[in-house]
């Protein structure tokens, strides 16, 4: 997908429509048409697509779009997650997004900007937690640990803060998502799923030196760069007596805010990770990818008395 969702230049909505479930939709080049592939091989397929979009505001945005989706290898995976996963079964993939402004215009924060925004969508069950780790420090100084507020605000019995690390049930049971800032945010986030005991792990590319990212709450906005690096979705019923979306929950990563010349481009990778095996092999990954193991998550929702 790309971003912003919502706000004055979201492009999921049109212009002047209310920011609620009946007037969303997913832009058509990120939905439904089709992506040319270029390359295909035994482990990599490549696509790209040329597209132009309408934001909120009425900025046209014309770009080409260059993704490849690779599985990889058990070297690959030690060498970005450490030896502890070695002895584990794994399965892989990356996908690497590069997004080209090819109109005349530069992209300029005043008209809203663009974002690369990955979704990964997983099937939930009553026993996963979705595990995301986060920098520490006051909140004077870094703002809030957590963006609770996309769809109402997340009871603490669905949302636990830890030392450096957060909780979110992934139980696709009771819509809610969750963000993290720049200033927060760490290149990893995951689940413990304990009904399938498969640890989930994602880890992307994190710019140090970027702090602007698009917000995509769904209103008119005071700071529409003011938006998160790391999300978390887990779908419910939109509203009481309605069907769910899925259900499923999402470990989602954007790139910054793209203000990119005519002719330049930016490249977000996402990377997905499914481990399983020795529960003692998953707990020790749990712990260095995390620093939390694996009782540990499984007792973040606990009752607590």
């Amino acid at each position: 997908w790309m971003g912003p969702e919502g706000g004055q230049f979201a492009i999921f909505f049109r212009k002047g429509a209310p920011f609620d479930l009946q007037n969303w939709q997913t832009p058509a080049f990120i939905d439904t048409e089709k992506y040319r592939v270029v390359n295909r091989t035994d482990t990599e397929v490549q696509f790209e697509h040329q597209a132009e979009v309408e934001n909120y505001s009425g900025t046209v945005f014309q770009l080409k779009i260059e993704r490849t989706v690779r599985l990889l290898g058990r070297d690959r995976v030690r060498k970005q997650l450490g030896p502890e996963v070695e002895s584990l079964q794994i399965v892989a993939f990356e996908s690497e997004n590069r997004v080209f402004n090819t109109g005349r215009a530069p992209w300029v924060e005043e008209k809203g900007l663009l974002s690369i925004w990955i979704l990964g969508m997983y099937n939930p069950t009553p026993e996963t937690t979705i595990v995301i780790p986060f920098r520490e420090g006051p909140e004077e100084d870094l703002g809030p640990i957590v963006n609770d507020a996309y769809f109402g605000k997340i009871p603490p019995d669905r949302l636990r803060i830890g030392k450096g690390v957060l909780f979110f049930k992934g139980d696709g049971k009771s819509r809610g998502r969750i963000g993290i800032s720049p200033e927060r945010a760490r290149p990893f986030l995951g689940s413990w799923d304990a009904v399938k005991q498969v640890l989930t792990v994602v880890h992307f590319n994190l710019p140090v030196e970027s702090s602007r990212y698009v917000n995509s709450m769904w209103e008119i906005q005071e700071d529409p760069y003011d938006g998160d690096v790391v999300n978390s979705y887990n779908d419910g019923p939109p509203e009481p007596g309605a069907k769910p979306l899925g259900p499923f929950y999402e470990l989602e990563t954007s790139s910054p805010a793209l203000a990119l010349e005519p002719g330049k481009s930016y490249t977000h990778f996402h990377h997905t990770v499914h481990l399983s095996g020795d529960l003692r092999a998953l707990d020790r990954a749990a712990e260095s990818i995390f620093g939390v193991g694996i009782e540990v998550i499984e007792s973040a929702f606990r009752v607590q008395h």
